[in-house]
């Protein structure tokens, strides 16, 4: 594989390890929501490298399907490179902008998606997939990077968009229709690309019934003639038609050879037609049957096969139409090319269950949020959706255009906007970082929960459950090898007088089997009756060591 090498590669290449864990605020007047969770559907406002960080602990290995809109680094966006690396030379890129001019913009942009690409990884599920929109001016640095951060063998494809017809001013000696849409997967051998239901254009090219239309469905014809193709011995033999007609194989070279004929005539297969010109023979191919064979959904029933998706999307809507979205929403504002919400919904077609978690870090107008939405009402599925956006149009834009569609607008034109696509969403702001210096301080403590999924995650790292956390008995989850407590209140007197007793330890309950992972600011037990009562103890608030394998 080649190498992709840019200027703060080496300072890049670990910083998302680097970045350090932040709370996440809840905002209940910006949700739309009884109860704001991190288990809802999320908005989160602020820095995306640390806001992916942040989920870390609760959606590592949880996200079915990523679609990312980065910049396209064209030196027109004005975006600016705000990641804290720890680098003279990086030092000096923060907080300015990267346009045409800027001899290290392509630096910069491999330098700011870098971490951000490896953070998604660790959240996709292992037959996650991400899709990531990009056009000619970074789509050769963009395939390289994915293949060292998600490995060569994990490319799928690189989708081609239609994204207007003729038109457009943005080159000088060709006018560019297509941007691109990346595709990779975290695993190749578990990743499934859904395949899609057949359109009406297809299914008119399947006009005929016979006998068997009840379960292999309607059906096309093809000739069974193949005489252009290149000669083959096996192919050539004699065919009697209806009215004793033989068609000598010497003359014809046939699809099949003789058995599979013989095997498809019998089996209702065949049909042989009679003009001026004489007999044509042809199979059939029926709707409900792939290569031949029944196709069956879950449940074993049968169904209409599905077509494979095409490299090519020109089966969606263009550019323009993202604009129309919004304003079918009555939101007029324009927004800066913001994606249609029909290509989003293709694209989850293709790498979502119903149940899947969709995740953009990159949200701009919160078109992924109402793709999921309207897919959802659409086929009755039940994903989730978690947008990251650090523009300070997070709630003006991003959320209320999520408000709008979930509640309904009235004067919408089209009904599922005006009835509302139903559901909910919490909102989250960025908060402080978790410091583990900072107790000793007292100083921006973080919440008893935001610590738990903080603790559980760096020592396990495994999966935080939010629904199993029982502050009263200080439980905070249960992991592969323990089950993990915590001894904790954002209260400096607490911190100060709270230790890990005989007592405490004995009210930890029944021993299930699995030794106890406890933290807590002090311990007044010594090694043997740790030992005694299977305790790992961690103190606060030093740095806590990862103890998985």
């Amino acid at each position: 594989m080649a190498t992709l090498n840019f200027k703060g590669k080496t300072f890049v290449q670990n910083h998302h390890l680097s970045v350090k864990y932040h709370q996440l605020v809840p905002k209940k007047d910006k949700s739309l929501t009884d109860k704001v969770s991190l288990n809802d559907n999320l908005i989160l406002h602020g820095d995306n490298l640390k806001n992916l960080k942040a989920l870390l602990p609760t959606y590592t290995g949880k996200v079915k399907c990523i679609y990312i809109d980065p910049p396209y680094n064209t030196g027109n966006e004005r975006w600016v490179y705000n990641d804290n690396v720890n680098s003279p030379m990086m030092q000096e890129w923060l907080g300015k902008v990267v346009d045409r001019d800027d001899l290290t913009r392509h630096d910069k942009w491999l330098c700011m998606m870098t971490p951000r690409l490896k953070l998604l990884r660790e959240l996709l599920r292992e037959d996650g997939v991400i899709f990531v929109s990009i056009d000619d001016n970074e789509v050769h640095h963009l395939r390289m990077l994915m293949d060292e951060v998600f490995g060569e063998g994990n490319f799928i494809t690189q989708l081609i968009w239609r994204k207007r017809a003729g038109g457009g001013s943005d080159s000088k000696y060709i006018s560019v229709e297509h941007e691109y849409c990346i595709l990779y997967t975290k695993s190749i051998d578990k990743t499934e690309i859904k395949r899609l239901e057949l359109d009406d254009k297809t299914l008119r090219n399947y006009p005929y019934e016979d006998g068997y239309v009840n379960t292999r469905g309607k059906y096309c014809l093809k000739p069974l003639h193949n005489d252009g193709l290149q000669d083959s011995p096996g192919l050539h033999y004699d065919i009697e038609c209806p009215d004793g007609t033989l068609l000598k194989g010497m003359e014809h070279q046939w699809v099949y050879s003789e058995s599979t004929f013989k095997d498809k005539l019998k089996d209702g297969r065949i049909e042989f037609k009679k003009s001026k010109n004489g007999w044509k023979i042809y199979y059939k191919v029926y709707l409900n049957e792939e290569k031949g064979k029944l196709v069956y959904d879950e449940e074993g029933n049968i169904v209409q096969r599905k077509r494979k998706p095409f490299s090519i999307l020109y089966e969606v809507s263009l550019n323009k139409d993202g604009n129309a979205d919004l304003a079918a929403i009555s939101m007029d504002k324009k927004f800066d090319y913001p994606k249609p919400v029909d290509l989003i919904k293709h694209l989850l077609k293709l790498g979502t269950d119903k149940e899947g978690i969709v995740l953009d870090s990159f949200a701009g107008s919160g078109t992924t949020a109402h793709a999921v939405l309207d897919l959802n009402k659409e086929d009755g599925g039940n994903r989730k959706f978690i947008l990251v956006e650090c523009e300070d149009y997070a709630d003006r834009i991003t959320a209320e255009r999520v408000r709008r569609v979930i509640k309904g607008v009235p004067n919408a034109r089209d009904e599922k906007l005006r009835n509302g696509l139903g559901g909910t969403f919490s909102y989250f702001e960025l908060g402080d970082p978790i410091e583990m210096e900072s107790i000793l301080e007292g100083d921006k403590l973080p919440t008893y929960l935001e610590l738990a999924r903080y603790v559980f995650y760096t020592a396990t790292g495994e999966e935080f459950d939010l629904q199993k956390v029982d502050e009263n008995r200080n439980f905070i989850g249960e992991s592969k090898e323990y089950e993990v407590y915590l001894f904790y209140k954002p209260d400096i007197e607490y911190l100060k007088s709270t230790a890990l007793t005989l007592d405490r330890a004995k009210n930890l309950g029944a021993d299930k089997g699995k030794k106890r992972l406890v933290f807590a600011p002090s311990k007044y037990l010594d090694t043997d009756y740790l030992l005694k009562y299977r305790i790992d103890y961690c103190q606060l608030p030093f740095e806590i060591y990862k103890l998985k394998e």
